[in-house]
């Protein structure tokens, strides 16, 4: 089996921007008259998109919201975020992320991301960091209903791969990811997937991947290549 396509998860993969994120969430809580507590934070948003980090989070404190005001409250979230990020001079974009691009991109290997964050969030920082061109196909927020660690955006991706890649299967795929609902949703999806401890402890990523790296810059592509040629694979617990 030949490894045909790479797709990454983008918060704790490719901008270590999560303590921002647990800013901004807190700072909506304090507008809605809501005591802020940081571990709301872990159980309820990491990994997730904005809008079921906040659906859960304002439930949790037994408050009801409509769709539309939860629209409002995730469109205020990630206004909020692109003014701090913009008012940044250099993004926290995660080393060794640049030199495994280029790997894959002289392996010729396609390149997608799968993330729940809103697609503004997204293209900003892509283009900020340069990235933008590196990435054959992004699937944001904006493009699903259910939030990882629901399949959803990794089966579309591998969807809208397979028109580029012609009978793609999502064994042939690797995907990479930091939180336990992104190892969750890329297994469901049947898509072999390395734990990047970033965000979780080494040991944790191990335990629910198929394999775990403490950094980016130790994912060498000749290995996972060779893996995948080979057919075996760490099991998955």
């Amino acid at each position: 089996m030949t490894l045909k396509a790479v797709l990454f998860d983008f918060n704790g993969v490719i901008i270590n921007d999560e303590p921002l994120h647990q800013k901004l969430i807190e700072q909506l809580l304090i507008e809605e008259n809501l005591r802020p507590n940081p571990q709301d934070f872990w159980q309820f948003c990491i990994g997730r998109s904005d809008r079921a980090c906040l659906a859960d989070l304002l439930s949790s404190r037994g408050r009801t919201v409509t769709d539309k005001y939860l629209d409002e409250l995730v469109a205020r979230k990630s206004r909020a975020y692109v003014q701090q990020l913009e008012s940044i001079e250099k993004l926290p974009i995660y080393p060794g992320l640049a030199d495994l691009i280029y790997q894959l991109k002289v392996a010729q290997i396609p390149i997608a991301l799968v993330s729940g964050a809103t697609r503004a969030e997204v293209e900003l920082v892509l283009d900020r960091a340069n990235l933008s061109s590196a990435f054959t196909l992004s699937v944001c927020g904006d493009d699903i209903t259910h939030s990882k660690p629901d399949p959803e955006g990794y089966k579309l991706a591998i969807d809208r791969l397979s028109q580029i890649v012609p009978n793609l299967h999502p064994s042939e795929c690797l995907a990479i990811e930091d939180s336990f609902a992104g190892l969750e949703a890329a297994k469901a999806a049947k898509i072999p997937v390395v734990g990047v401890a970033n965000t979780y402890p080494f040991h944790m990523m191990q335990r629910l991947s198929n394999w775990a790296v403490d950094y980016l810059s130790d994912l060498e592509l000749d290995r996972v290549r060779a893996v995948f040629s080979g057919g075996e694979r760490q099991p998955v617990s």
